[in-house]
């Protein structure tokens, strides 16, 4: 009897432990990254009787819980993915609509500015016209300081969330550590007996963590987990975890890097592109492929614009017969850490592009590439003081290397340019509209006029056109005269005369005009310098079409432009800016971007990664959705299954107690006869 008894007992307890299971399996039905679990049951070692083997009943092998590693792998590899793209959309998406905005954008900034030009040009004696102008200006400048700053804050709230991520991170690792020590207690019996809800909580850490950053896990023989980030660096090996640190990028303070620090205490900065997946790297990628782009391309235009408007505008002469100074207070490069005494100055804006540079020194050789690695043709003077060319700028040090850190001097050449830009002059008098250089017809040709051989009198150079250095354009008048015998025109005064040949598109010395086949219009350009380059003259110089039928009693006088005078050559040229390649000339040499073209780029830039990122986003949740579902098919509780289990082990445990009574019973029945 004693043996039907524990047969009954031990079903009795198998189906208890069946119950406790399937009650454990309802009530965390809902708990996330719960795993259902299942009682393994096998039978008693029966026992040989002569006649045979007779069964001792029943026992539990194991509680072992649904897991699949492969299933789990495809979860937190599509989990990290579409946190590190959701983290990313999220702040894209603010510069997508800041920048496409059709009225705050920067576009319709710019094209009213170019239409107040277009006023001036058109009356330019008047006050209004050129007060208008200031104002378009000043909203110019407005604007670009709006979208910087709008950009700025996005960029203080990256810096912020990526210290607050850091942090969490350490949370994690330090959980996940504690949880290794916790478990391999648990299971020191040996790994077939497993903590369940303690790898269960382990693996719910890891998925959480894994949302914060990518992370490559291997499981170690006592049951403990290491996790691993980057290229394999340690974050937590068995109960011990690493700490990553948010620090001052040593090149810019302004930025936060994530640092490995080590037991030590030495911070050791981890390349960015390491970090990739999880809100970390969503937020770490986005600050490098959109925001630096965006905001250097912003500074990039306001330096353009800066630049070639300034060039421009002191080739001209105001109400006053001035020289023009500059119209903007041109953004000034900045140097990190900053250097006393260091200068960086944009020396040709037209090559500069959306990049920072790192100027290095290895001990024998100065290097100068962008921030991304790419190298840049590098000039250097030994001085002293010591200076530096390429990509645009002038950079100089008054101590060289000496001034050179070892990890490099950065340069940002327009990184805070649409911050820094300004409007340099308030009066309306001060506009120079017109051009320093006046021609008037001396002696005619019957009843011509001045346009009818000489037409788009242009100032290319005033280096020098200010004698008296009274900010007024003096230079001695110069005659233009022709010579029907030679074919040719000559300049009276000194200088020397270039005219540009169409076939060789190229300048040619002298002034050969035949009129029966140049009358059309050829173009030449006059070198107060006869040294200088005429493609590109440093002295004094402008330039001038000849055209019509010139004879030996046309004559042409150039003077200095009277002051006062409806004169709108040197306006009508800052007009034509808006609409010039002056920009990205890259290594060609060849300037192929408008303002407005460069803008359009980087709004399209940003506009194409954010639907390329919201795309990605889409597809990545598909991803999760497949490979959750794939999970949860094999490890989640079936609540309608469970609810039958119940039934099932309730019945098992009533026909094991219906056993033991039995054997009651019986065993009753055996000591009624004794009696």
């Amino acid at each position: 009897m004693s043996s039907l008894l524990n047969i009954g007992l031990t079903g009795l307890n198998a189906a208890q432990a069946q119950l406790l299971t399937t009650g454990h399996n309802i009530t965390n039905a809902a708990v996330e990254g719960y795993h259902r679990q299942s009682v393994i049951q096998t039978t008693q070692t029966p026992y040989y009787a002569g006649v045979g083997f007779f069964g001792q009943g029943t026992k539990i092998a194991a509680v072992t819980r649904q897991y699949n590693a492969y299933l789990e792998s495809q979860v937190l590899t599509s989990s990290t993915r579409l946190s590190e793209l959701t983290r990313y959309e999220a702040h894209i998406s603010q510069i997508n609509n800041l920048l496409g905005d059709t009225t705050s954008g920067l576009s319709p900034a710019l094209e009213s500015f170019f239409q107040g030009v277009q006023e001036m040009a058109a009356n330019p004696t008047s006050e209004a016209a050129r007060q208008s102008l200031i104002s378009t200006a000043e909203a110019l400048v407005s604007r670009f300081q709006t979208l910087d700053a709008r950009m700025s804050e996005v960029r203080e709230g990256v810096e912020s969330e990526i210290t607050s991520t850091v942090a969490q991170i350490n949370m994690y690792a330090s959980a996940i550590a504690e949880m290794n020590q916790r478990i391999t207690l648990a299971q020191v019996s040996g790994p077939t007996v497993a903590a369940n809800d303690l790898l269960d909580q382990r693996g719910q850490l890891i998925a959480e963590l894994n949302e914060l950053i990518r992370v490559e896990t291997v499981e170690e023989a006592n049951g403990s987990i290491s996790v691993f980030i980057g290229s394999g660096q340690g974050l937590v090996v068995g109960s011990t975890a690493t700490t990553l640190a948010a620090v001052r990028d040593p090149n810019d303070p302004q930025r936060n890097v994530v640092a490995l620090v080590s037991q030590s205490g030495v911070e050791n900065i981890l390349p960015e592109q390491l970090l990739t997946g999880g809100a970390l790297g969503g937020l770490l990628a986005f600050r490098r492929e959109t925001l630096d782009v965006a905001q250097n391309s912003l500074g990039l235009i306001a330096v353009g614009v800066a630049e070639a408007f300034n060039a421009q505008h002191s080739l001209g002469v105001d109400l006053d017969g001035v020289l023009g100074n500059d119209f903007f207070n041109s953004p000034t490069p900045q140097l990190k850490p900053a250097v006393t005494g260091a200068t960086a100055t944009i020396t040709d804006y037209s090559v500069l592009t959306a990049s920072d540079y790192l100027l290095t020194y290895d001990g024998t050789n100065y290097a100068l590439r962008t921030t991304a690695g790419e190298s840049i043709a590098l000039t250097v003077d030994a001085g002293p003081p010591p200076s530096f060319s390429g990509g645009g700028l002038q950079i100089t040090l008054p101590n060289g290397a000496a001034d050179i850190p070892p990890h490099g001097l950065l340069i940002q050449p327009v990184r805070y340019a649409a911050r820094d830009i300004s409007v340099g002059i308030s009066d309306p008098r001060k506009l120079a509209a017109g051009d320093p250089v006046g021609a008037a017809l001396t002696v005619g040709t019957g009843n011509g006029t001045l346009s009818d051989v000489i037409t788009g009198v242009r100032t290319l150079s005033v280096n020098g056109i200010d004698g008296n250095a009274d900010g007024v354009a003096d230079f001695t008048a110069l005659g233009l005269s022709f010579d029907s015998a030679t074919d040719t025109l000559s300049m009276s005064g000194g200088g020397m005369l270039y005219r540009f040949d169409s076939a060789s598109q190229s300048w040619v010395a002298g002034g050969a005009y035949d009129p029966d086949v140049d009358s059309s219009g050829v173009l030449f350009r006059y070198l107060s310098d006869p040294a200088d380059d005429p493609a590109d003259p440093a002295a004094f110089a402008f330039e001038f079409t000849a055209k019509g039928s010139w004879s030996d009693t046309t004559e042409v006088s150039f003077a200095p432009t009277e002051a006062g005078v409806a004169d709108s050559r040197n306006a009508v040229l800052l007009g034509a800016l808006q609409t010039t390649k002056l920009m990205l000339s890259g290594s060609s040499g060849n300037a192929t971007g408008t303002f407005q073209s460069v803008y359009a780029g980087m709004v399209t830039l940003v506009g194409n990664k954010t639907r390329e990122v919201q795309v990605h986003m889409k597809a990545q949740e598909a991803l999760l959705t497949q490979a959750t579902d794939a999970r949860d098919a094999l490890s989640g509780v079936n609540l309608d299954e469970e609810a039958a289990n119940l039934v099932r082990y309730q019945l098992a445990y009533q026909s094991s107690a219906k056993v033991m009574s039995v054997a009651q019973t019986l065993f009753d029945t055996i000591l009624s006869i004794a009696r």
